[in-house]
């Protein structure tokens, strides 16, 4: 049974439940509690979803979705701008997710915007916005997702921002598809200029921090480690700060890792890290030594992973993945970390 159903059960029936179906419930995670994991579909749908063990996900966030120059998403039932994504990859992860329980939303735009779409800011402005959301709905439909994730990134988020479409945006594609039980939710960094506008926090139903990448091959101060937990602590707190509510914050962190200077590839997943340099790299966070100069690798190893979960969960409501197709097999897998955490 997922998390998101129990809300409706008495906490007294909750804790009777959990006592008697410890082995095959995760009730020991409280009700509300959020494990986003996305999934880029360029690394094939298929693979990714059949890969992964969906038990301790609750929402699905496919990546990513971008509309053609005349905005529109879909020909026939095919994306037109969401690369390595067919139709009948996308209808199988839909029915694999929906069978266990989890939730698919797609996630807009991205980092890095392909060449395929069209222009967010001229698409955006008042005169195209309702043609837009109406479009998306329509997608969402098509698909039967469970809601859209807006990840509109850097100076493309701030550029749309400071024009005063987002907020007016994301307002109207929240009016659009709340009266069909579909969430609206989106992705943000913590850096100025990175960081979704105050006031359209009121209209997600929960917002994913960006908690990773302070250093990457050609940015960031050498000799830092990309993704620390003394980070996800700043973050958090400038979301505090900021005023989003713990029931909305959910906190990122990744599966990857990068290297840099002699004998190391630019960027891993966890599980190249571990074939190359052995299961005991799942107990660090570095291989090498960080320092300006230095070769080394930056990634976050399962003791991290555990104690940003513990984070996430006694400052927000869950935790949010990118991405699903880096993690480890066995016993180092981070998901089941965060999923033993969450339990505990």
């Amino acid at each position: 049974m997922r998390s998101h159903r129990l809300w409706l059960v008495p906490v007294s029936a909750l804790r009777l439940g959990c006592l008697l179906m410890a082995l095959t419930c995760g009730c020991a995670s409280m009700p509300g509690t959020r494990v986003v994991g996305y999934m880029p579909a360029w690394k094939g749908l298929r693979q990714t979803v059949e890969n992964t063990d969906l038990e301790p996900l609750t929402h699905i966030n496919i990546a990513f979705l971008n509309p053609d120059t005349s905005g529109a998403f879909v020909e026939g039932r095919e994306p037109l701008c969401m690369r390595g994504a067919t139709a009948q990859e996308l209808d199988h992860l839909v029915e694999r997710a929906h069978a266990a329980d989890v939730r698919v939303l797609v996630s807009l735009g991205g980092g890095l915007i392909p060449e395929c779409s069209g222009d967010w800011e001229a698409l955006l402005v008042p005169e195209r916005r309702s043609e837009m959301v109406e479009a998306l709905v329509h997608f969402a439909e098509t698909f039967e997702l469970d809601g859209i994730d807006v990840d509109l990134e850097g100076r493309l988020l701030t550029a749309i921002d400071e024009a005063g479409n987002y907020t007016p945006f994301v307002e109207q594609l929240s009016a659009a598809l709340q009266p069909s039980g579909k969430l609206v939710t989106c992705a943000t960094a913590s850096y100025t200029g990175g960081m979704i506008p105050v006031e359209s926090i009121p209209f997600f139903d929960f917002v994913n921090i960006m908690s990773y990448d302070a250093i990457g091959p050609s940015w960031g101060q050498a000799g830092t480690e990309h993704s620390t937990y003394e980070m996800s602590q700043r973050h958090v707190e400038i979301w505090q700060q900021r005023g989003l509510p713990p029931d909305k914050m959910v906190l990122g962190v990744p599966f990857y890792g990068y290297g840099f200077g002699e004998g190391y590839e630019s960027s891993y997943t966890f599980g190249d890290i571990l074939k190359t340099f052995g299961s005991d790299a799942a107990g660090q966070d570095l291989i090498g030594e960080a320092c300006d100069g230095c070769s080394y690798v930056t990634y976050n190893g399962v003791a991290t992973i555990r104690r940003k979960t513990r984070l996430a969960l006694e400052k927000g409501s869950g935790v949010m993945i990118w991405e699903m197709s880096q993690d480890a097999p066995g016993d180092d897998n981070l998901l089941k970390v965060i999923q033993t955490e969450i339990e505990r």
